[in-house]
């Protein structure tokens, strides 16, 4: 049986947390902080504590840390309404990295590590990053980690660069991903290992310019100079990385898709307005039939993202791993939900290009969202990949 209906309990909440944004956290759209490399920490700090006093802090976390737990169509359900602002997620604490690093904590972390790194994150005290991505090496695939690990029988010694680390600057909780070298006291590969951000040996190099402002600090260069860390900072097992990290990312690519729904929502709320009240011609220009079907192809392509988002979503829910649902859906969702925006900006015209409106902030932030998590490209590879080892078993 197919079953598209909400909960009244989940319909209260989501809103709750779409007047919460409306009124509280889309008026600090203009505020100075946030900058052209994100929000920064202390308006982070800020619109945590709002949200906090509304009891909307991290409602995805495990009811043993105090969260609500929803499932992931309840998830899919209130991250929308989140997103209405790009500042949501960070108020309500569902943004990436966070969200995403908050995941992968609660499934694999030791009880030790889970009190140390995973809730001050949880209760918004600080801040985490993920640091994969290398200027030449892991990116899109992972396997090409250039970042090493020697393990001496006693520490780890880490060396090499990384990019794009999203949040490094500030942030406490370190997950970082390297390649343990073959050694004669254990297993070597891709590892994931848990420190803190003031550990010696991490350099911050400096925060890059990109298209996109809506998360907290930018994204850092990062170097690693002979960091220095215990058996303890393992995160799981050596050699099992990449396998964390897909754990990690399957419903990271979805809850990317739920924000950004709700940042197109917004845009389409916005379009529609100014179509009705904008004339030209004689008559509102919402009436022209080119402006006419931009608006319905809009609303056309956010239902089927919805929809599409609810459907793997539910898959999870299920106990699937989701990997293949996951891939069609960021792949298809981001690509759509690009046209939703651009198409909003077309029908403010003048002034969707500047920032009389969160449209252009939009625009730009939903261009970057086609990379987030892998790009289209990689993503269809993958689910091409699956069909023919379907096909293949049919044979």
């Amino acid at each position: 049986m197919i079953d598209f209906s909400i909960s009244a309990e989940t319909a209260a909440l989501r809103d709750e947390i779409r007047a919460f944004v409306i009124d509280e956290i889309v008026p600090y759209e203009t505020d100075p902080r946030l900058t052209q490399h994100g929000p920064t920490d202390e308006l982070r700090g800020e619109l945590v504590e709002l949200a906090r006093k509304r009891d909307l802090l991290t409602l995805q976390a495990p009811k043993r840390f105090g969260g609500r737990e929803p499932s992931h169509v309840d998830q899919a359900v209130l991250y929308e309404a989140a997103g209405w602002s790009t500042l949501g997620p960070v108020a309500l604490n569902c943004a990436a990295p966070d969200e995403g690093n908050m995941f992968l904590l609660s499934k694999i972390a030791t009880e030790e590590q889970a009190e140390t790194f995973l809730r001050p994150v949880i209760e918004g005290h600080q801040r985490s990053v993920f640091a994969m991505t290398e200027p030449d090496g892991a990116g899109s695939d992972p396997k090409q980690l250039t970042t090493k690990a020697v393990f001496d029988g006693t520490n780890y010694t880490i060396n090499g660069q990384k990019w794009l680390i999203t949040g490094a600057t500030g942030a406490k909780t370190w997950i970082i991903m390297a390649d343990v070298e073959p050694n004669p006291h254990g297993p070597s590969g891709p590892t994931l290992f848990l420190c803190d951000g003031n550990t010696p040996g991490i350099v911050i190099e400096r925060v890059m310019s990109t298209m996109d402002r809506n998360y907290v600090e930018g994204h850092g260069v990062v170097r690693f100079d002979d960091v220095t860390l215990p058996q303890s900072a393992l995160l799981g097992d050596v050699g099992e990385a990449l396998r964390y990290a897909q754990l990690r990312l399957a419903p990271a690519r979805l809850t990317h898709c739920m924000r950004w729904l709700g940042a197109a929502e917004r845009a389409q709320s916005i379009a529609v307005e100014h179509a009705r009240t904008r004339t030209a011609f004689g008559k509102p220009i919402g009436e022209h039939q080119g402006v006419s079907f931009m608006l319905a192809d809009n609303e056309i392509g956010l239902q089927q993202s919805r929809l599409a988002i609810w459907w793997a979503c539910w898959t999870l829910d299920q106990g699937a791993r989701g990997r293949h649902e996951s891939s069609m859906v960021k792949a298809s969702v981001s690509e759509e939900l690009y046209k939703v925006a651009d198409r909003c900006v077309q029908v403010l015209g003048g002034m969707g290009i500047s920032d009389e409106t969160p449209v252009a902030m939009i625009f730009r932030d939903m261009r970057a969202f086609r990379l987030y998590d892998g790009p289209t490209e990689v993503h269809k590879h993958a689910i091409a990949v699956q069909i023919l080892r379907r096909l293949e078993d049919r044979r």
